[in-house]
Order: C-alpha cells, then sequence, then structure tokens
C-alpha cells in the first residue's frame, strides 16, 4: 500500500476477500486487496466488468459479504451491520442515475429523506443548498426524476450523497451512463466539490482516461485480484508494469476529455 502513511488512511482495506455463496457454487468476487486512501485523496480503482472493482465499493458500505481481511475508516475496523453514523461520513453514487431515484418521489422528497433519517434540522435551507451546490436551482426541487436528463438525475444523486456532510464519497462509475458531452460536466462537479469540501473519493470505473483526470492514485483488477497501483503521472506515462493494464491503456487510446 504504497503512498499513504498507515497513520494517515482516511479509508483502508487489508486483504479484503468477498466471497458469494449459493448452494454448492462459490465466487471469490474480490481476493486479497489492499489499499490505504489519505484524507482528501481521490482514489481510483479499475478494471474490465467482472473484475471486481465495483465489489469492493459495495464490501465498504456492508453491501457485499466480506469473508477475510478487514475494513477500516479513521484508523477503526467498520461495524457489521454499518449504523448511522458510518452513513453520515461515507456515502454512494450508483452508477444509474434512472435506477437509483424513486420514480414516484420529487426531488424534494429524494432529498428529504435522509435528513429525516439521521434527523437533521432546517431541512429547508439544506435541500435548497444542496441543489444549488450540483448547478440546479430550487426549480427542480418538485419535479419528478422524469422529468429530468440523465445528468440532471446524477446531480440529484450526488446532491443525495452530499446532503448529509460526508467526508467520503464512494462513486461507482457515476458518468458511464452519461453521453460523453454530459460527462465531462458530472466529473468536472465532482472534481470541483472535493476540493471546495476536501472529500475522499474511492471511483470505480472501467475507463483509465477518466481515472487519470479524477484521481491521485489508482489500483487495476482482474479477475477479483489487484495487479498494479499506479500514480497518475505514472498512468499518464504509460509505465505499466502488466500486460492487463497495458492492455487497458491501449482500450483507452483515442479518448480525449474534450
Amino acid at each position: 500500500m504504497a503512498g499513504v502513511n498507515d497513520k494517515v488512511a482516511k479509508l483502508e482495506a487489508r486483504d479484503l476477500d468477498v466471497t458469494f455463496r449459493s448452494g454448492r457454487d462459490v465466487v471469490r468476487a474480490v481476493r486479497g486487496t489492499s489499499f490505504a486512501v489519505a484524507e482528501g485523496e481521490s482514489f481510483g480503482i479499475v478494471g474490465e466488468s467482472g473484475s471486481g472493482k465495483s465489489t469492493v465499493l459495495r464490501a465498504i458500505c456492508g453491501l457485499a459479504p466480506v469473508s477475510g481481511g478487514t475494513i477500516k475508516l479513521d484508523g477503526r475496523d467498520l461495524p457489521n451491520p454499518r449504523d448511522a453514523a458510518f452513513y453520515r461520513q461515507v456515502q454512494m453514487v450508483f452508477q444509474d442515475p434512472y435506477a437509483s431515484l424513486h420514480p414516484r418521489h420529487t426531488i424534494d422528497g429524494v432529498l428529504s429523506e435522509p435528513l429525516a433519517i439521521h434527523g437533521f434540522d432546517n431541512r429547508e435551507e439544506r435541500i435548497e443548498k444542496a441543489l444549488t451546490d450540483v448547478g440546479l436551482g430550487s426549480d427542480f426541487r418538485f419535479r419528478f426524476p422524469h422529468q429530468l436528463s440523465g445528468g440532471q438525475r446524477q446531480r440529484v444523486a450526488i446532491a443525495r450523497a452530499l446532503i448529509l456532510e460526508p467526508s467520503v464519497l464512494l462513486l461507482d462509475e457515476p458518468t458511464s451512463a452519461l453521453d460523453a458531452s454530459i460527462q465531462a460536466e458530472v466529473l468536472n462537479l465532482l472534481d470541483g466539490l472535493r476540493s471546495a469540501r476536501g472529500l475522499t473519493y474511492v471511483m470505480v470505473s472501467h475507463d483509465l482516461a477518466v481515472v487519470a483526470h479524477m484521481c491521485d492514485r489508482l489500483v487495476v483488477m482482474q479477475h477479483g485480484r489487484q495487479v498494479e497501483e499506479l500514480t497518475r503521472a505514472a498512468l499518464q506515462a504509460h509505465r505499466a508494469e502488466t500486460d492487463y493494464t497495458r492492455q487497458l491503456l491501449a482500450a483507452s487510446e483515442g479518448y480525449t476529455p474534450a
């Protein structure tokens, strides 16, 4: 786990295993993955579909069965099941903005629910501020998800994650379901929010160009295993050590943020 002093790690996984069982079928989705993320850092996890990268995020949230290893937040083992204090600190933005918002709830309802669950006051002000912070005005407050574009829905999903004022955001391919022209807008929004709030990001993506734009360091996963760790500079210079990472780089050739 190069690059982060253990004493300052905001989020840390050591020898993480995730195993799914159904009858006699056993799938080891994550095998011995380790990484440490410093406070305020943006950290990437990349790999093709089925590599286990999204499962790592779900394990952190308590949504996947950890069969070995440890996960720590601020140096403390995470409770199982996760408690309310965990969700005040860690929130997740999912890949599909069309599926992650309740179709029969207004945006006001979507943003009000976490505030009510966690007992926040000044809900009106918090909802207005959350919408403003993600580039949407109060005009969007009483609309339904079907009245919003994909990019606007993902901005609402980001607002919902941020409204509890967490310190860590887990980003599961947050732009992959969006048009290319909208992807850059959402990535720039996330970049600006991290800088303004001092947030810590763990971002999953199959696109090395997106991770190179967003993340300071990254790990590459294949078949549930961590095969390489790179800095942004090494990634941009194509200084990969494994054939698999070089193949991912080749697959991303031709992509430009513009």
